[in-house]
């Protein structure tokens, strides 16, 4: 008996698809040039680094990118980000951190707020291992801290 089971095995081989196409292809890995914010972050307990820059224009993020090494999840997470935030609003970038963060807990997350995360839904499978949502969130929360801190400092 095949039964609904199908169109869950569907799903879970397309978010597999997607995070391993960000894994091997990942997206905004080119330096910026005179970025406003230069960062690493890195989860010393499995070796997960990225460094992130941004180049921020009136409160936005006009330019990203990021490079690093780590463990799929981390990868998939940080080309994910990278998509999303460029030429996104600190407010819009700071939503979309709280979005994935409840995603990855379990917590609701609106349909509205599913949109905007798009294809980061795949990360949605990461809470079944409460061990790797730190990897998928290292980016996530170093960007939105530097983003703040940024933001912060010149009085915005």
């Amino acid at each position: 008996m095949t039964g609904g089971m199908s169109g869950l095995d569907d799903m879970n081989e397309l978010y597999e698809a997607i995070i391993l196409d960000h894994y091997r292809s990942p997206r905004n890995t080119v330096p910026v040039d005179s970025p406003d914010i230069d960062l690493e972050v890195n989860n010393p307990f499995c070796g997960d680094e990225f460094h992130i820059q941004l180049k921020v224009d009136d409160g936005a993020v006009a330019k990203v990118g990021i490079t690093g090494r780590g463990c799929a999840i981390s990868q998939a997470s940080a080309s994910l980000l990278a998509e999303l935030v460029e030429g996104k609003s600190s407010n819009e970038v700071h939503a979309a951190v709280d979005s994935i963060r409840r995603l990855l807990k379990g917590e609701d997350v609106t349909e509205e707020e599913r949109d905007v995360l798009g294809d980061i839904e795949a990360l949605e499978g990461v809470r079944k291992f409460p061990v790797r949502i730190k990897c998928a969130l290292l980016s996530w929360v170093g960007l939105d801290d530097a983003l703040t801190e940024h933001l912060g400092a010149e009085g915005v």
